[in-house]
């Protein structure tokens, strides 16, 4: 399962993150977020991690060219697209990075919502869904309705996201449809304050999740028997 830690502003929590088990690592592009973090100071953090660890960006209504200068100057392997970009400037946006990453995040406020979201599987590699507030884009610690998502089946990989924690992170992952769901984001719910993880709930979350895999995995065996 893909784990995605996002909000990173230190570099040895960065380090310790990817060390536990973090296969992606997310870095607030928002210059208005609290979890800002400029192209320097993610290239600092980046340049120590392993090369196996996806490093993303995280932008919300910007330019095609400043994304890319950010990509350029800070060494990351996939954007994160957290505004009202429409499907069209996802595209756009691929043909201008080939072979980065494309991540739609998506405010689940209802149906209507998920329906949006099966069309933009079709414009990029990932999708998200995060819980929908009105004035934050993301790293609010609320949940999302997840009974909604148990038929939600869109046509590329999807991450869920919304005020997760090492104590309900299992309760949501078993509410979902194994199709194409490929893992989980937090950042709020590992914190101690925004930009600043807690070590100690990461380490918790991976054994959590470990509980999860394992259970999935006698399910596959069960299931090929």
């Amino acid at each position: 399962m893909r784990v995605k830690i996002c909000g990173i502003t230190k570099v040895d929590q960065g380090i310790a993150i990817a060390r536990l088990g973090a296969q992606s690592l997310g870095f607030i592009c928002v210059q208005a977020s609290p979890r800002y973090i400029t192209p320097e100071n993610i290239r600092l953090i980046v340049e120590q991690l392993p090369k196996n660890v996806d490093r993303i960006g995280v932008f919300a209504d910007s330019t095609i060219d400043n994304i890319c200068q950010v990509i350029a100057e800070s060494n990351l392997t996939g954007v994160q697209l957290h505004g009202d970009e429409t499907a069209e400037y996802c595209t756009k946006l691929r043909e201008s990075l080939p072979g980065i990453e494309i991540i739609k995040a998506l405010r689940v406020r209802n149906s209507e919502t998920l329906e949006t979201a099966t069309l933009y599987a079709f414009h990029v590699d990932t999708l998200l869904l995060d819980a929908y507030h009105p004035d934050q884009l993301g790293g609010t610690g609320k949940t999302l309705d997840w009974q909604m998502l148990a038929e939600f089946q869109p046509k590329c990989p999807w991450l869920l996201a919304g005020g997760l924690r090492h104590d309900n992170v299992l309760k949501a992952i078993a509410s979902l449809s194994d199709n194409n769901f490929s893992g989980v984001d937090l950042s709020s719910g590992v914190e101690i304050s925004p930009g600043d993880k807690d070590l100690i709930k990461v380490a918790k979350l991976f054994e959590q999740l470990k509980i999860s895999n394992q259970g999935r995995d006698k399910k596959q065996i069960t299931n090929n028997k």
